[in-house]
């Protein structure tokens, strides 16, 4: 029995590993392929209003008192012709309505909103009296979907880029991330740009002065974990045209079609659950649409510093994932949706999704053979150093390719920590996450609701 359970997880991690590897090489390719090209990509003539698009840029903000100014100033400053912010308080209970309407002079306003989506009672409307494009809703609590497509109401241009209210946002982004889009003629209708912890930077009035690393393990770890995540995962499934999130912290999205797939639905992974509607209604409506991921444009977001916030974080996440995978189960493994069906949504089901499962069954064997001794230990061993392939050297992998294409970090030193943390991933942290995400499908299965709330401490001087 033993023996048929560790055979089953030795092949079900090559099996991953390969795909993995596949995935790390379409990456390789691309990203220095995009870098080369990014030396004369010429993002000057996009500063011309005529020949780019106006977003309305959404900020869902609940009890985000401690960052919300650094995010909107970062958002005043961005290099882009035309667009407004658009400030949703989700019925905060701490100041952050407050602080917004005596940080940038906020007077209320009439206005009429044309309800397209469904939400929440909206309070009052406010704008402010130093900068003409920034406006503020307070509306009653409905979660941050009900937030968004309060949002969408309210906007004005046919782009909508939703913005975590923690978030500081580089100021030629948006140029990069709306690139695609334009260069498509509205054939891409959404675009990711990758996003990066701030926890460590320096970040004064909204901008980021220094990039720099944490001092805390469980932090660098977040930095490698995002590194693998969008330097591998996004821009090798962006390549085919199989991405299913675009991150929540910073995506661009037709307005158009956010509204035919229905908005922003009240789920957990709200973000990821748009993007798998909009793809089932581009292959149900027979259209050539596309969904793409930009790695350059960066977002700096806070990361959790503790246990306790981060295993809240990631319980949340993976108990989302299952939320998106289920209510579009239809899609599975269905060739009426294509590679999506095919590919993609099976990738999700199981090796994101079942992975941590089988990882964990992976763990316990180690454990099991290592008591019993004798004929088991030779699994043990490999199941081991399968694991550490598994965890640890993508990980390196992400690091050195971070450093190869993108250079976000200057010094030499920050470099050599973060591939040294990346070789003890296997050792602790893995195992931790692995076990947080499978306590998330038991909090799915026992249908618990609970957000899990994150304490802030604010990314910005």
């Amino acid at each position: 029995m033993i023996k048929l359970a560790a055979m089953f997880v030795f092949f079900f991690m090559i099996a991953v590993i390969l795909f993995y590897t596949f995935l790390l090489v379409v990456s390789l390719v691309q990203l220095r392929r995009m870098y080369e090209l990014d030396e004369w990509e010429p993002y000057e003539e996009m500063l011309d209003v005529s020949y780019t698009k106006p977003v309305s840029i959404l900020v869902p903000a609940y009890n985000e008192e401690a960052g919300i100014f650094a995010t909107v100033r970062s958002l005043l400053s961005i290099e882009y012709p035309e667009y407004e912010i658009v400030v949703i308080n989700d019925g905060s209970t701490d100041d952050t309505l407050e602080r917004l309407k005596n940080d940038f002079d906020l007077i209320p306003i009439k206005r009429v909103i044309r309800e397209q989506l469904k939400t929440k009672r909206v309070r009052a409307v406010y704008r402010s009296r130093k900068f003409s494009h920034l406006f503020v809703i307070d509306k009653e609590n409905g979660g941050k979907a009900d937030a968004l497509n309060a949002g969408i109401n309210f906007s004005t241009y046919p782009y909508v880029c939703s913005i975590d209210g923690d978030s500081v946002i580089e100021r030629r982004a948006f140029l990069k991330v709306m690139k695609p889009i334009v260069d498509s003629d509205e054939d891409v209708i959404a675009s990711g740009g990758s996003v990066r912890i701030a926890n460590g930077c320096d970040i004064e009035k909204g901008e980021v002065v220094r990039i720099g690393l944490s001092r805390q393990p469980l932090v660098i770890m977040q930095v490698i974990e995002y590194l693998r995540a969008f330097l591998m995962g996004r821009i090798g499934l962006s390549r085919h045209n199989l991405l299913l999130i675009v991150s929540g912290a910073f995506g661009v999205f037709s307005k158009q079609w956010v509204i035919r797939a229905g908005g922003y639905a009240h789920t957990v992974g709200e973000d990821m659950e748009l993007v798998v509607r909009l793809h089932r209604l581009i292959k149900e409506t027979n259209t050539n649409k596309k969904i793409v991921y930009v790695p350059d444009p960066v977002c700096w977001t806070e990361a959790p510093e503790s246990m306790t916030d981060l295993r809240k974080q990631r319980r949340r996440w993976h108990r989302g994932l299952l939320e998106s995978l289920w209510l579009h189960r239809r899609m599975w493994f269905n060739p009426r949706y294509g590679s999506i069906g095919l590919v993609s949504m099976p990738y999700f089901l199981l090796i994101e999704f079942l992975g941590p499962v089988v990882e964990l069954l992976g763990y316990i064997l180690i454990i099991v053979s290592l008591i019993l001794g004798d004929v088991y230990i030779e699994f043990a061993i490999l199941l081991f150093l399968v694991s550490v392939l598994y965890g640890s050297i993508f990980s390196m992998a992400a690091v050195l390719l971070e450093e190869w294409t993108v250079r976000k970090f200057s010094g030499v030193s920050d470099v050599v920590r973060l591939f040294f943390y990346s070789l003890t991933e296997t050792l602790w942290y893995r195992p931790l996450t692995v076990l947080w995400r499978c306590e998330g499908i038991i909090d799915a299965l026992l249908k618990r609701k609970g957000w899990g709330e994150m304490k802030r401490k604010g990314v910005s001087k």
